[in-house]
């Protein structure tokens, strides 16, 4: 059988088909694998009672039950739903969106390849566009979204070291470049891999730069504000026309509706919700509707605030507190956790690659991601990449013990 050149590219390796393959796997087999690579939320009690609560009301409801599991909406979306987010959007933080500017897709994932597609790769000049991460290390599942070769650009950051072993990657405007073969820029905030929250003055002189150039700025916003506020610093959430601003039920504690939220001016709108209906219809309507009443009345930004940012916060500290003092005497450092659900190891002086790092702890049990997959763009074979590991901390708390005290009793047998 031969493929086209759309099927040949995903016979190659992607890193986000061997993360969730990975994933996938050890669930099966079950066992005693230390899940410390996936990006799965915590199952945190009050979020789960609060939808299991909107559940039970729906199927007291007879109608809106049928509704939910019977009926095609529109493919851009449940419009009660995006009512309702508008005015959240609206009376929270003054953004002067109506529903023609909010659309809905099968999760993110599906979202940012529509989005990058749109703005990038071959225009009808016979041009060649490219979607630019200022700040790189970005998401893994970016990586091979683009449908033509040489889709992504990517700047080096600037690295401040810390104290207590911590450190932060910054954006250096002088290597980023947004020139006419930019067709987009995308940054992930808090980002996910390094739970870095890029400044608000940072985003600020993005938008600037991008409006000059008259491309949009993408915001990913999955683990960010308004929810699920995942974000343990100062950070405001911002949007006007020249933006896309995407976000999530995933993290909130919705992973398996696969509902992403795409706020952007209305031509960009339109032709997402065009490329929703040629691909599947319609969005599903499952995660709309079980988050729609907590959107209506505001609870969804009040239990993202007091309950799931302080719940992960605590995750963070712990995690780190327990690295410091298993690998006190050796060269690391981890990345300030900012924001999201994981840790950004970093290892100078790493004897082996970050890959053979993962499958030794692999076969320790402990699940983690290597961190060149998290280089999408970036041309140069920057040793750094090869020295960095992902690791979250939204298991219980007992398995991201066990699983830390694997990857620092690994890391010192090899740096002793």
């Amino acid at each position: 059988m031969k493929l086209s050149r759309f099927g040949t590219k995903f016979t190659e390796r992607i890193g986000i088909n061997e993360l969730m393959e990975d994933l996938g796997n050890a669930l099966n087999a079950g066992g005693d694998m230390l899940m410390l690579g996936g990006g799965n939320p915590s199952l945190i009690p009050e979020i789960t009672d609060a939808l299991r609560k909107q559940t039970e009301s729906i199927l007291a409801d007879g109608d809106a039950f049928s509704r939910m599991i019977g009926i095609y909406d529109t493919p851009q979306g449940k419009g009660a739903f995006l009512e309702a987010l508008a005015r959240l959007l609206n009376e929270q933080f003054n953004w002067g969106v109506t529903t023609e500017n909010i659309a809905l897709t099968h999760g993110s994932q599906s979202g940012f390849f529509c989005l990058f597609n749109m703005l990038a790769g071959t225009f009808d000049s016979g041009r060649k566009k490219r979607v630019l991460f200022p700040l790189t290390p970005e998401y893994i599942g970016y990586a091979d979204s683009g449908l033509s070769p040489d889709f992504f650009t990517a700047a080096r950051p600037d690295i401040d070291l810390l104290a207590e072993s911590l450190f932060k990657y910054r954006i250096d405007f002088n290597a980023v470049d947004i020139d006419d073969s930019v067709g987009a820029v995308c940054l992930s905030r808090p980002t996910n891999p390094t739970g870095n929250v890029v400044t608000d003055e940072e985003v600020a002189t993005l938008r600037a730069l991008t409006e000059k150039q008259g491309i949009p700025l993408i915001i990913d916003s999955a683990y960010g504000t308004p929810f699920p506020n995942i974000i343990y610093t100062e950070a405001n959430p911002v949007w006007d026309e020249n933006m896309i601003v995407c976000m999530s039920l995933s993290k909130f504690g919705l992973p398996a509706a696969r509902t992403g939220i795409v706020v952007a001016r209305r031509e960009i709108i339109k032709v997402l919700s065009s490329m929703t209906a040629v691909l599947s219809l319609a969005p599903g309507s499952v995660g709309p509707v079980l988050a729609q009443g907590l959107i209506a009345d505001h609870s969804i930004i009040r239990l993202s605030r007091e309950v799931i940012r302080p719940y992960y916060e605590r995750k963070a500290h712990s995690a780190v507190r327990q690295l410091t003092q298993e690998l006190a005497g050796i060269n690391f450092r981890i990345h300030k956790p900012e924001g999201a659900m994981f840790l950004w190891l970093w290892f100078p002086d790493l004897p082996i690659t970050c890959d053979e790092l993962y499958q030794r702890l692999k076969k320790r049990g402990v699940l983690v991601v290597p961190g060149h997959y998290f280089f999408p763009g970036l041309q140069e074979d920057w040793p750094h990449k090869h020295q960095c590991l992902r690791v979250t901390y939204a298991q219980d708390d007992t398995i991201v013990e066990k699983g830390l005290a694997i990857i620092a009793d690994e890391v010192k047998s090899l740096m002793a």
